[in-house]
C-alpha cells in the first residue's frame, strides 16, 4: 500500500498534463468546434426569452413536473409536436474564464487524488510501470469519461460529442496512468 501523501508529485504532474491537454482539445484543436449548432433565428429565440426573464436554471421543453404529467394527453401532443429539449441558461455577462478554469484545474486534481487512493491501495511501492498505469489508467478514464454516456442516453446529448468528450476523457487518462506510472514510489 502507498501513501496519498507519497503520490503528491503523480497528483499534481498529471492534474497539470490534464489541464494542458484540455486546453489544446478545448482552444486549440478543431475537434469540439462544430459540438453547438447556431440557431437559425437566433434573436428570435433570444427576444421570447428575454420576454421570459429566465432565471440561471435548467429547463426542460416541454415540461412534466412528474410522471403522472407525463400522461398527460397536453404534454404527450407537445412531446409529439416538438421542440423536445433541455435548455441551460447561465447568468448574463460577459464570458469570465479565471472561474471556470480555477475550477477545472480543482476537479483534475480531485480526480487525481482518487486515482492515487485506488492505486495507492492496490499497488505496493514495489509495482512496475505498467501495473501503475494499468490501474491508474483505468480509473481516470472511468472518471473522466464514465458519465458521458448517461448525458447521451437521458439528456438527448448527440453522440458525436459525446464520442469526443469520451475520447479526451482517454487522453487525459493515459497522461494521468502515465504520471502515476513515471514517478510511482520506489
Amino acid at each position: 500500500m502507498v501513501t496519498i501523501g507519497a503520490l503528491f508529485m503523480p497528483i499534481l504532474v498529471s492534474a497539470v498534463l490534464v489541464f494542458v491537454a484540455s486546453f489544446l482539445a478545448w482552444v486549440v484543436s478543431p475537434h469540439h468546434k462544430s459540438d453547438w449548432k447556431k440557431l437559425p433565428d437566433e434573436e428570435a429565440v433570444r427576444a421570447a426569452m428575454n420576454k421570459e426573464k429566465l432565471e440561471p436554471a435548467q429547463y426542460m421543453v416541454p415540461y412534466a413536473a412528474d410522471q403522472s404529467a407525463m400522461q398527460d394527453e397536453g404534454y404527450l401532443s407537445k412531446c409529439t409536436e416538438g421542440p423536445v429539449g433541455i435548455l441551460t441558461i447561465r447568468a448574463s455577462g460577459p464570458p469570465a474564464m479565471g472561474k471556470p478554469i480555477a475550477l477545472s484545474f480543482i476537479y483534475y486534481v480531485v480526480i487525481s487524488v482518487a486515482v492515487a487512493y485506488v492505486t495507492g491501495r492496490t499497488l505496493g511501492a514495489d509495482a512496475d510501470y505498467m501495473a501503475v498505469f494499468r490501474i491508474a489508467g483505468v480509473v481516470a478514464w472511468l472518471a473522466y469519461a464514465g458519465a458521458c454516456f448517461q448525458a447521451a442516453n437521458w439528456f438527448g446529448r448527440p453522440l458525436g460529442p459525446t464520442l469526443k468528450e469520451v475520447g479526451d476523457g482517454l487522453v487525459y487518462a493515459l497522461l494521468t496512468a502515465g504520471a502515476f506510472g513515471w514517478l510511482w514510489p520506489r
